[in-house]
């Protein structure tokens, strides 16, 4: 990894990874750090369980324990406290999503039109947020590559093959590095978690520890 270079481990099933992004980019600016984007599929029902709900809020099925359930009422309170703020939209998801498919399209994106990878990021999670963008239907996020675009010829056949292996290799690494969740940063081996962690990584290159608290 060049010094000039900060991995960011990212899901878009995640409110925290998407009220990172903006902050993130506008740090590496800043800091004349370039952004290496990974994906990381978190497997939330391993320690928040899992439940799906209707439009209203109501629970069609359940599988958390009461702690769990505090646990994750805070966890969207808080996000809506700092969302507010940005006049950022983030709606609780029905259901744990799996975005696996929508990662592969991550790195099918890296791998075609590198230029336009920020923008895939900003409009999955964005649109996904707002309930308006179904992350596994590959023929909706083809849709998305087409929209902003991107190249799609091969995607389909790409995702089912080496994307699927791609991911799989990032994840394992992301796991020899430490990674639980998201966002992550890592920047000359070191890893932090969470956009809180930013003075902290700033202290870090600068060597300036002053104004942490």
């Amino acid at each position: 990894m060049k010094n000039n270079t900060i991995d960011i481990y990212i899901d878009f099933k995640s409110p925290y990874a998407f009220l990172a992004i903006e902050p993130s980019i506008n740090f590496a600016k800043e800091n004349k750090l370039n952004i290496n984007w990974l994906p990381y599929v978190l497997e939330i029902p391993d320690f928040l369980g899992s439940a799906k709900v209707d439009i209203n809020g109501k629970v069609l099925e359940n599988n958390r324990n009461d702690h769990q359930w505090r646990r994750v009422k805070y966890s969207y309170m808080d996000c809506r406290r700092y969302a507010n703020t940005r006049n950022i939209t983030v709606k609780g998801p029905q259901k744990i999503w799996n975005t696996k498919l929508i990662s592969i399209a991550l790195l099918w994106t890296k791998i075609n039109n590198y230029q336009h990878t920020e923008s895939f990021i900003n409009y999955v999670f964005k649109n996904f947020w707002k309930r308006e963008l179904d992350i596994e239907n590959i023929d909706i996020i083809i849709e998305v590559l087409k929209k902003i675009g991107i190249n799609y010829n091969s995607f389909k056949d790409w995702a089912n093959d080496n994307g699927e292996k791609e991911l799989n290799l990032i994840i394992n690494k992301a796991h020899k590095e430490g990674v639980f969740g998201v966002p992550s940063y890592i920047i000359k081996d070191e890893l932090f978690w969470g956009r809180e962690q930013l003075p902290m990584i700033k202290a870090r290159l600068t060597g300036d520890y002053s104004k942490l608290i």
